[in-house]
């Protein structure tokens, strides 16, 4: 097996912890002969005599394991590329606990005890990483806290779950400062609504609400006649033949802005708001159940206190939103 990779350094941390430094494959990682022998203090024949008893004991098998990699060398005054024998990480661990040194011992004392706390314990944590990542975690969630509305309760977990729908990259926050929202969805089908059907489960949902005693009458109370209609009547709108949000996720997400910031109703304007955004895409067949309640809060809230200059901001949030909302199903 042939691999094309850079130059990796590997190296043992006081604790006897293996660390790996440079460019290396996202499964394993891939040592010389020559680095092995130095992570571990023994000669090259001595690491190459333990690694033929491992693959004659079949523990582990040559092919999945050995790869041939092209590595510059120098040769008196000048640079050969020779095609050299690299193991991966599996041949390091077997070797590490095969090899008399003090930096073997080291080794295994920290590899014992890291399998000792995931055999009991269930998990094994990499503290030196968690630190590294603390900073970034720490800025990501002041920045989402930044946004959220002053005078309101938002619980802590409201705050995380809008991070963690955002997960894998902070690029949605970057996405923030920068502006960089995506314009557009990706779905495009038509997905229809009229007024009166909103209208008809906004009445149930409201109806739901008062059996659970989390509404009054006047929660979903119209302000003026047809002030839903107006708002289906914009999410739908069109010039020509080309609707003016052309794709589900732009009339969701303009649905749930016209309803939490023109206030339509006397009261539950947000709750309606997040009511209808779900109900569409669920019509839509989007709804994903990473969209979590929590987040949904979060994100209603931003929109409730968010200033109007700030809508086409608002409205990129939810874009990216409902597009790693898609990416995670």
């Amino acid at each position: 097996m042939k691999k094309n990779v850079k130059e990796i350094v590997i190296y043992q941390a006081k604790n006897g912890q293996i660390e790996f430094r440079g460019d290396f494959d996202r499964d394993t990682v891939w040592g010389s002969l020559k680095q092995i022998s130095e992570l571990f203090g023994r000669d090259k024949s001595v690491v190459s005599r333990h690694i033929t008893n491992i693959f004659k004991s079949r523990e582990l098998e040559p092919d999945s394991v050995v790869a041939k990699i092209a590595t510059v060398q120098k040769e008196g005054e000048r640079e050969v590329i020779r095609e050299i024998d690299y193991y991966n990480l599996d041949i390091i661990l077997s070797v590490g606990y095969r090899v008399d040194s003090k930096q073997a011992t080291q080794f295994r004392i920290w590899a014992t005890k890291t399998l000792k706390q995931h055999l009991l314990e269930g998990y094994t944590i990499n503290k030196k990483r968690i630190a590294e990542n603390h900073e970034k975690f720490i800025q990501a969630v002041s920045d989402v806290k930044a946004l959220l509305p002053t005078g309101n309760v938002v619980h802590a977990q409201d705050v995380l779950e809008l991070v963690e729908a955002f997960a894998n990259t902070w690029i949605s926050l970057d996405a923030y400062d920068t502006q960089n929202f995506p314009e557009n969805g990706a779905t495009k089908k038509a997905v229809t609504f009229t007024a009166d059907e909103l209208t008809q489960a906004l009445h149930e949902f409201k109806q739901e609400l008062l059996v659970r005693k989390h509404a009054t009458d006047i929660f979903g109370q119209e302000r003026s006649e047809d002030a839903v209609h107006g708002i289906v009547g914009n999410v739908f709108q069109s010039f020509g033949s080309q609707d003016l949000y052309p794709t589900v996720e732009e009339k969701a997400s303009h649905l749930l802005y016209f309803m939490v910031k023109n206030h339509p109703f006397v009261d539950g304007n947000k709750r309606s708001g997040a009511f209808a955004f779900i109900w569409f895409l669920r019509k839509a067949g989007l709804l994903r159940a990473s969209l979590t309640p929590e987040a949904l809060t979060a994100l209603t809230l931003l929109v409730a206190e968010s200033k109007p200059k700030d809508k086409e901001k608002m409205i990129g949030l939810m874009l990216l939103l409902l597009q790693k909302n898609m990416n995670q199903s």
